[in-house]
């Protein structure tokens, strides 16, 4: 390789050249920048402990010179309604973008870097003889614009305008402090960099940026309105900015870019050109640092360009799309401050802390224990019991009282003859009741024969099956303190199908019975049954159904009622606009569309005992173009909450084969955090929950009240009961019959923690 050329002098192109340099000695290697030198956008920029370790592996020099020029710190402060919430540990180091700027620069020029400012490259085919041409260029990215039909960018412009400023106020903390207008929230962003400097991020929704008249202010009159909201932060210092040299407004908007390709023959993108993250969470310097780091790698050790570019793309792409989830939940929950102000104050601190759900509870804790010890007490005096890890925190809905958080979902089991749950239903649902979770569910029991997912699915349309039922349910309540939820659905157009653990979703080799939905359109065109659109007369029957298994139910003793309208099944058929074409007055706008499952809840609740709660699951997204919008998602939640619902279970998808979720850690989580409080309503959040960590999260957060767990549970019944001995809450229920053994868990939990030493 003769010619490297990087695009781009912010650090991302100095790096980049650095490391390729000392990689390929023999290389010419050039970095060509639109702006002058000390040209920069931004004041500071901040980096993990974590993120200088990788730093001082890929160059000791540059480190070294980036490491005297630091200013760390620890502890993250958040000021909200008068008060300020303090937590330790966290391990920050700040640098002057432009110290960083120039240490690059410096560290280019010893290895014999070529670098030319004020040079822009506006055609590649200007540097048609480069062996490997490395775009740097940024957000706003030609090289990324030009090459958009290889590339595929996806680029989002966000809700938020903010405001890049410098002041000589000290912050010994990373500063989060939020400040009420008349016209909405403004928050702050604050951090030292520097002995003298510190940089001050002012953020707010665009509709109050606007209603304040600040996209008609220049930079000065757009600082002083900012001095004077935050001037109890500033300690009578000025705010200032250095963005003078660039075009268009002082304030912006943040885009966040995704790309499905990061190259295209010799060339190759990195950093913000490739992709973004939001800077409340501090990774969009340090993603682009690692990226050279990771191709420098990749491209020295082979004369295989385009293998080295796919290898660097598949591994970057993991830890880019993670660190882009964290920051993407970080943004939406600074985008929807307003959403959480409801909050008490050392709640609202705490969910801004876990806000990117890539630190949680036994994170916060590692960090700073004194911090967690005090949250997790003034949550027990919330609730006037005694301090515990959060999912251990009682919980009640109308007269139902449950001693924790854990849920088991509703997980099928197939292996009911005719919908009548046998002895294995009892081994399983007692197993889990005496694990210890504090609510157990059925899985989906259908209303009648015709509404079963498959022939295996248990059903509660007969007198037989509600005594089968009550054994059940009798066990659970006499020999556990669980509460046990019934689950009431009809499979609509997915029914008729094989068994889970066979062909799922596949119609039935033989014997299948004839499906109804919304509307007459198969789950899997030219596969799937094609089912009958429902006339009044079917949905009068299906209402009939419905109110028939919710008595047995309440007959049989079940605690709580769940109508399962979630999944593309019946009810939730009619919800989504991709299953629901109807051209009469159940369907259309969302009024339409909800009106026949809002028959089936108003009846059902009718039927239900007014002492026990009722809950709906609900798929809050379709995850496809043209599914259910958000603000018919919230109009539904407000409607059946008035009708009755106690509860909301968030779920999403399953309505369409052709869904795209973004699936991850607690991936629907945010939908549940959303509906519970934006609208006041109880929610269970699901979805790939399976660490009491990540329960102890979502609970003291406030973004959900139960969380269901799944699979974690078909691998351990008593999943709870060991998540509590792990933790050290001995005060946790344990059946008689076990206790011999919860002592010894105990006991060896402790020995190996005394062993292993302090964290």
């Amino acid at each position: 390789m003769k010619r490297i050329v990087c695009l781009g002098g912010g650090p991302a192109g100095l790096y980049a050249a650095i490391l390729l340099r000392k990689a390929l000695p023999m290389a010419r290697v050039e970095v060509y920048e639109r702006n002058r030198p000390d040209d920069t956008f931004g004041w500071g920029v901040v980096f993990s402990d974590e993120t200088m370790g990788n730093f001082r592996v890929a160059d000791p020099e540059s480190h070294a010179a980036i490491v005297a020029s630091f200013h760390h710190w620890d502890d993250i402060a958040i000021h909200f309604r008068g008060q300020c919430f303090v937590s330790g540990g966290h391990g920050f180091a700040g640098i002057s973008r432009k110290r960083l700027l120039n240490l690059l620069q410096e560290r280019a020029r010893e290895l014999g870097v070529h670098q030319h400012f004020e040079r822009p490259v506006t055609d590649l085919t200007s540097l048609r003889d480069a062996d490997l041409i490395i775009a740097a260029d940024g957000v706003n990215s030609m090289t990324r614009g030009a090459g958009a039909a290889v590339f595929e960018p996806d680029v989002e412009t966000r809700k938020c305008r903010f405001i890049w400023l410098g002041t000589e106020q000290k912050f010994d903390a990373f500063t989060f402090a939020f400040e009420q207008t008349e016209h909405g929230w403004f928050q702050i962003h604050a951090y030292q960099f520097s002995e003298d400097l510190s940089t001050v991020i002012v953020e707010t929704r665009e509709e109050t940026w606007r209603a304040h008249g600040l996209n008609e202010a220049d930079a000065a009159q757009s600082i002083a309105f900012c001095e004077g909201l935050f001037a109890r932060y500033l300690g009578g210092h000025a705010l200032r900015s250095n963005a003078g040299h660039l075009r268009g407004s002082a304030w912006l908007n943040f885009s966040r870019v995704l790309c499905r390709t990061w190259h295209d023959g010799k060339t190759v993108l990195i950093g913000d050109a490739a992709h973004t993250a939001h800077f409340s969470i501090g990774s969009g310097t340090k993603l682009a640092m690692e990226d050279a780091i990771c191709l420098t790698r990749h491209v020295s050790t082979t004369h295989d360009l385009p293998a080295a570019f796919g290898a660097y793309q598949t591994e970057r792409g993991v830890e880019v799309a993670k660190l882009q989830s964290a920051a993407r939940n970080r943004m939406e929950w600074f985008e929807n401050v307003a959403r959480y102000v409801h909050l008490p104050p050392p709640q609202f601190a705490y969910s801004l802390l876990t806000g990117s759900q890539r630190i949680g509870h036994e994170g916060l804790k590692v960090r700073d224990p004194r911090f967690v010890a005090g949250y997790e007490q003034w949550l027990a005096r919330r609730d006037a019991t005694e301090a515990r890890p959060p999912m251990f925190l009682p919980f009640q809905l109308r007269g139902m009282k449950l001693a924790n958080r854990v849920v088991v979902s509703p997980m099928a089991q197939y292996c009911a003859k005719d919908g009548m749950p046998d002895d294995w239903h009892l081994m399983h649902y007692g197993h889990r009741a005496v694990g210890g979770a504090g609510l157990v569910y059925t899985e989906m029991t259908c209303v009648s024969p015709q509404g079963r997912i498959t022939p295996g699915c248990t059903g509660l349309w007969t007198e037989a099956q509600r005594e089968a039922w009550r054994r059940i349910v009798t066990f659970v309540h006499e020999r556990s303190p669980a509460k046990f939820c019934l689950q009431l659905g009809h499979s609509g157009r997915k029914g008729s199908t094989q068994l889970g653990w066979q062909e799922m979703d596949q119609p039935l080799p033989s014997g299948n019975w004839p499906l109804i939905a919304a509307s007459a359109l198969a789950y899997h065109a030219g596969v799937s049954q094609v089912p009958a659109a429902m006339t009044r007369a079917d949905m009068d029957a299906v209402r009939g159904d419905f109110v028939r298994s919710t008595a047995l139910g309440a007959a049989a003793g079940f605690d709580m009622l769940e109508l399962h309208m979630a999944h593309g099944y019946l009810l939730a058929s009619f919800l989504s606009p991709l299953t629901n074409t109807r051209a009469d007055e159940y369907g259309g706008d969302i009024d339409n569309r909800m009106r026949f499952p809002l028959e089936i809840l108003q009846a059902a609740r009718q039927a239900w005992p007014a002492e026990r709660p009722l809950s709906v699951r609900i798929s809050a997204t379709d995850w496809a173009p043209g599914g259910l919008a958000e603000a018919d998602l919230l109009t539904i939640v407000r409607v059946f909450a008035a009708a009755g619902m106690d509860l909301v279970d968030v779920s999403t998808g399953q309505t369409v084969p052709a869904q795209r979720p973004l699936y991850g850690r607690m991936w629907q989580t945010p939908f549940a955090d959303k509906i519970r409080n934006e609208l006041g309503i109880a929610t269970m959040a699901v979805g790939n929950i399976y660490e009491c960590d990540h329960v102890n999260s979502i609970i003291a957060a406030g973004r959900a009240d139960l969380c269901a767990i799944a699979r974690p549970h078909l691998a351990d019944p008593a999943w709870t009961l060991h998540a509590a001995a792990q933790q050290g809450f001995t005060a946790q229920w344990w059946p008689e019959q076990y206790l011999s053994g919860k002592a010894q868990l105990e006991r060896n939990l402790q020995r190996a923690a005394t062993a292993a030493g302090p964290v």
